[in-house]
C-alpha cells in the first residue's frame, strides 16, 4: 500500500449516482434487490479496501453482532447495516461528491433499525444506485490510513480519528443551512484529513479526468 500511486485508469461509471426509474415514477422493488445494490455499489467504490485496514486495527464494525459468523462474515444481510457508513465511508463518498445521491436512495427504504431490520419484502422506490468505480481512490485512503496505525504507538488511533471524522460528517448534515457552521466543520475535516495525502492525489485525478470527460 504504501507505494501506491493514482492511476490513470481510475475511472466511473458513466451513468448518475442516482438514476430516476423509468415510467412509472414509482417502482416495486424487493428487499433483497435493494440490498444487493447497495452492496454492489460499495463494492466498485472500494470500500472494502477501508474496512480491511479497521478490522487489521481491531476496528471491526461488526464486532458483536450475533449475526456475524468468525470466518464466514455476516449471516443475515439487512438493509440497516448495508445503508450505515462509518466516518471514513462517508468521508470518501463525501469527497467524491456521492454522499447525498447514498443517503437519499436509502431514505426511501423503510424499517432499518439498528443491526436489524423491518422492512418489508416488497416497497416502492422512485430512485436506484448506480454503481461508481471510485476503487482507486479508496485504496489510496487504505494505504494512508495503513501508514498512520504504523506509523502511531497510540493503540487505534485510526479508529479515534475515524470517529472524530464521523462526527463532523454527521454535523455537516445537522447544520447544513447554516452557512457559518459549515465552513467551520469543513475546515476541521480538511484538518483530520490532511495526513490522507495519497487519498487527496488520487481524488484530485478523478476529478480531473471525470472534467476531461465531459468537456469531450
Amino acid at each position: 500500500m504504501p507505494g501506491f500511486t493514482p492511476s490513470s485508469k481510475l475511472k466511473r461509471n458513466s451513468q448518475s449516482l442516482l438514476e430516476p426509474m423509468p415510467t412509472p415514477a414509482l417502482q416495486k422493488v424487493s428487499k433483497s434487490m435493494v440490498i444487493e445494490s447497495g452492496l454492489h455499489f460499495l463494492k466498485e467504490a472500494g470500500t472494502d479496501q477501508i474496512c480491511r485496514v479497521c478490522i487489521r486495527n481491531g476496528g471491526s464494525c461488526c464486532n458483536g453482532c450475533r449475526h456475524l459468523s468468525n470466518g464466514f462474515g455476516c449471516q443475515l444481510r439487512n438493509t440497516s447495516c448495508t445503508a450505515w457508513l462509518c466516518g471514513f465511508l462517508k468521508f470518501v463518498l463525501y469527497e467524491m461528491e456521492l454522499l447525498e445521491g447514498w443517503n437519499e436512495f436509502w431514505e426511501q427504504v423503510p424499517g432499518q433499525d439498528y443491526r436489524e431490520d423491518f422492512t418489508p419484502d416488497f416497497f416502492t422506490t422512485h430512485t436506484s444506485l448506480s454503481a461508481c468505480d471510485t476503487r482507486l481512490v479508496s485504496e489510496a485512503l487504505a494505504a494512508d490510513l495503513q501508514e498512520l496505525a504504523e506509523g502511531h504507538i497510540a493503540i487505534g488511533f485510526i479508529l479515534t480519528l475515524r470517529e472524530k471524522i464521523d462526527k463532523n460528517m454527521d454535523q455537516l448534515l445537522v447544520h447544513r443551512h447554516d452557512k457559518e457552521k459549515i465552513s467551520k466543520i469543513k475546515r476541521n475535516i480538511r484538518l483530520l484529513s490532511s495526513p490522507f495525502y495519497r487519498f487527496h492525489k488520487a481524488c484530485a485525478a478523478y476529478k480531473q479526468q471525470q472534467k476531461q470527460q465531459l468537456q469531450q
